[in-house]
């Protein structure tokens, strides 16, 4: 009953996390815009939303079992709602962009930052190793659920202004209060988690667990863990360079630019992708049980990014939509499998350390290409950004399979015989 709880709590509180990071990815943007800052300012205060992120997912990384799980996620909520306060009140650019580091203001569309990584070091501990990869598909169906509402809530300032007869600067901040309020409503739901969550909770057999964690050092990580953590975090760096070039919140304004795509039709346009990915979770999870974890994560990005490098090539907006679409069904089948995958190949008290290590590496890289990627849509083309974030996502998918196709998790070591494929008793 209490595990169950406590993925109720983790599960909702994703939700409503991301109904925000889902409404900036679409808006950040086109608000930006609006109250008159250039593409290139869009960029900075981008990168230092995520740079924000990167150092919360440092502390998280080698402090939270320390300081406590459950007290570090109602910390990093408190922080969000910050963010949201800063979206408000913030006018010029120096406010803006303090308020979007200490508030980890999220224009990727998609999250992947401190929270997140404590949630997915959190959820394993709460299942069966069985269960794993289908827990926390549905962690990121919660988190697709919330982006593609929150996609959808890009709407509201159109609406608000329309409804209430206020200007749209007003609308865009009442906005914004919603996002505070969904963050603040997260905080909440945090203190139901119970102290199974925490690592002192559970030793798993692990001599010398508590005494690490309590430390919040890497004094108890093995050193195949280690090596295996750095290279995995190594090559994520460079899919979350090309990430960097495809937020959400530059997606949008592509979109917008180069075919006057108005903010309610992009919120529907991300709510369709966003819906696409939650789907493909629960496919991934499917797949990786047939073909292995590695497989379903390379051989279904490499597709997803030849989709993406077509969207600029095609005439119409018709065309770039739907090539926009096929890329979002495929784009996130990579993220449940990986998450598992690491997962899966370190021990249970090294789970902290390993999501954070990795999701360490994804934040500071994506925090790189932001800034560069405005400067390029300003001063060489609107797409060269689309093209250099799909070729370096390929890039990543080939070096991950050379480095890793033979690294397979335990369960697919000696997999279990499907059904109906039980071997026959030898004959006497």
């Amino acid at each position: 009953m209490r595990a169950n709880l406590n993925l109720t709590a983790i599960y909702s509180a994703a939700f409503l996390r991301s109904l925000g990071v889902g409404l900036t990815g679409v808006l950040l943007g086109v608000y930006l815009a609006r109250i008159g800052f250039s593409v290139s300012q869009l960029g900075l205060v981008i990168t230092a939303g995520l740079a924000g992120a990167a150092l919360g997912t440092t502390l998280v990384s080698f402090f939270a079992d320390h300081l406590g799980r459950r007290r570090t996620l109602v910390v990093l909520g408190l922080l969000g709602a910050l963010g949201g306060v800063g979206l408000i009140a913030a006018t010029r650019l120096a406010g803006i962009l303090m308020l979007a580091f200490f508030g980890m203001v999220n224009g990727m569309g998609t999250d992947r930052g401190p929270n997140f990584v404590l949630e997915q070091a959190i959820i394993p501990q709460t299942v069966a190793p069985e269960r794993r990869t289908w827990s926390l598909s549905w962690h990121s169906v919660m988190l697709d659920a919330g982006h593609a509402l929150g996609a959808v809530a890009a709407g509201l300032p159109l609406l608000f202004s329309r409804w209430l007869s206020i200007d749209l600067g007003a609308a865009y901040r009442l906005t914004f209060g919603l996002y505070t309020i969904a963050n603040l409503l997260a905080v909440i739901l945090y203190f139901f988690l119970s102290p199974e969550v925490e690592v002192t909770a559970r030793h798993d057999g692990v001599a010398g667990e508590s005494r690490t964690a309590r430390l919040g050092l890497t004094a108890g990580i093995s050193a195949e863990a280690k090596a295996v953590v750095y290279k995995l975090a190594a090559l994520s760096g460079v899919d979350s360079l090309g990430g960097g070039f495809l937020t959400d919140a530059l997606i949008a304004y592509w979109f917008f630019r180069r075919f006057g795509i108005p903010e309610a039709s992009l919120g529907l346009l991300f709510f369709a992708g966003h819906l696409l990915n939650s789907a493909s979770y629960l496919s991934a999870a499917w797949l990786s049980r047939r073909i292995g974890l590695l497989n379903t994560m390379v051989f279904t990005h490499i597709p997803s990014s030849l989709f993406l490098i077509g969207v600029p090539l095609v005439p119409t907006p018709t065309l770039a939509v739907l090539l926009f679409l096929g890329r979002e069904a495929l784009v996130e089948m990579d993220v449940p499998t990986r998450q598992s995958y690491i997962m899966a190949v370190v021990q249970p008290h090294e789970r902290t350390f390993a999501s954070g290590v990795s999701n360490l590496t994804r934040n500071v890289a994506r925090a790189v290409t932001p800034s560069a990627a405005g400067y390029l849509m300003q001063s060489v083309s609107l797409a060269t950004p689309l093209y250099l974030g799909g070729g370096l996502k390929i890039v990543y998918d080939l070096l991950i399979y050379r480095a890793f196709r033979n690294l397979k998790p335990p369960e697919e070591q000696n997999p279990p015989p499907r059904r109906g494929e039980e071997q026959a008793p030898a004959a006497d």
